[in-house]
């Protein structure tokens, strides 16, 4: 990452003892939290982990709302440097924070830990082996108020929490995941991370627009190449991410456009039972599971035409002028 590119904002916490609830030995762990526009949710994220973490790093891509001073009264350290990418931004965090404690934890700002997911990681993570570099942890999603537990959608397991220097973000423009450099990960089951965003449809609806495109290039890079594909994952991380990814670019990627997002609908509604989570299930898998596919594929049959007629070139200074993506 280049470090003299960012530009920066430093918020010092003024002190961490005045946070309720936080402990008074806590653990040598060092949150990382992105942000934009998140003070709807910042609040809750930080006050959970206030409880467990020596040290919380705000990573926050000028909001023009309250989160940056939210988080600073709340004890974090807040630093502002413009936005690429989460997985570029995550790990900007890790190679120029300063991180010196034992352990570091991932967390997005509208997600928290539920207390049995506290209460272990605080038990557990001093006494775990050398050879244990991650924590793999389960993540429940809320939407419109309600679990969704069906559709395949739950739990989902993630590598969120690992030693300092043992793992790296994988660089992609979407669906990034930390993965192991050395050591093996194990899998906290008690309790879970809660992704419960509280902004509204319409906001979620912004938000997976920009995800469909973010998709799109990762997707049409496969059959363009643009950038160099990061195999971190594929090559060395856990069972079911490696799973996952396969299917998505062996199986899913290589099925016709339009058929395989109403035919991934289907089997997430039916077959994974998502009908099971009522009216709330019934939405989020719609919108998520059918309609956001279809957008993705829809963003991509466009990207296709529009390389068929004027080129990659073309194409990468239309993502830059468009979307704000650089591809490099």
């Amino acid at each position: 990452m280049n470090n003299t590119l960012a530009t920066l904002v430093r918020y010092e916490p003024k002190s961490s003892h005045g946070i309720a609830g936080f402990s008074k030995q806590p653990l040598s762990l060092t949150v990382i939290i992105l942000t934009f526009n998140e003070e709807i949710h910042i609040e809750r994220c930080i006050q959970r982990l206030s409880r467990l973490a020596r040290r919380i790093i705000v990573v926050d891509s000028f909001s023009a709302d309250r989160t940056a001073s939210i988080a600073k009264g709340l004890g974090a350290e807040v630093l502002q440097r413009p936005f690429k990418s989460h997985s570029d931004q995550f790990q900007w965090a890790l190679d120029c924070c300063a991180i010196t404690t034992d352990w570091v934890l991932r967390m997005d700002a509208d997600e928290y830990l539920e207390p049995e997911a506290l209460e272990e990681i605080k038990a557990r993570l001093p006494s775990l082996p050398p050879e244990i570099t991650g924590i793999i942890l389960k993540r429940k999603f809320i939407f419109m108020g309600r679990w969704i537990r069906s559709g395949g959608y739950y739990p989902t397991l993630l590598l969120r929490l690992w030693r300092l220097g043992a793992a790296r973000i994988e660089q992609r423009w979407m669906d990034e995941h930390a993965v192991l450099t050395r050591g093996k990960a194990i899998t906290f089951a008690n309790g879970d991370i809660v992704d419960e965003n509280l902004s509204g449809i319409d906001a979620w609806m912004a938000k997976h627009n920009r995800y469909a495109t973010l998709q799109m290039v990762d997707f049409v890079n496969r059959e363009y190449p643009m950038f160099t594909i990061d195999r971190d994952l594929e090559e060395h991380g856990h069972e079911k991410s490696r799973w996952r990814r396969f299917l998505r670019n062996q199986v899913y990627a290589r099925t016709p456009l339009y058929f395989r997002s109403i035919a991934y609908f289907l089997y997430r509604y039916f077959v994974r039972l998502g009908f099971l989570d009522g009216r709330q299930g019934l939405v989020f898998h719609a919108l998520q599971g059918l309609c956001y596919m279809l957008l993705t594929d829809a963003k991509i049959h466009e990207a296709r035409n529009f390389i068929a007629i004027r080129g990659t070139v073309a194409f990468r200074q239309h993502l830059l002028r468009r979307h704000g993506i650089d591809v490099g």
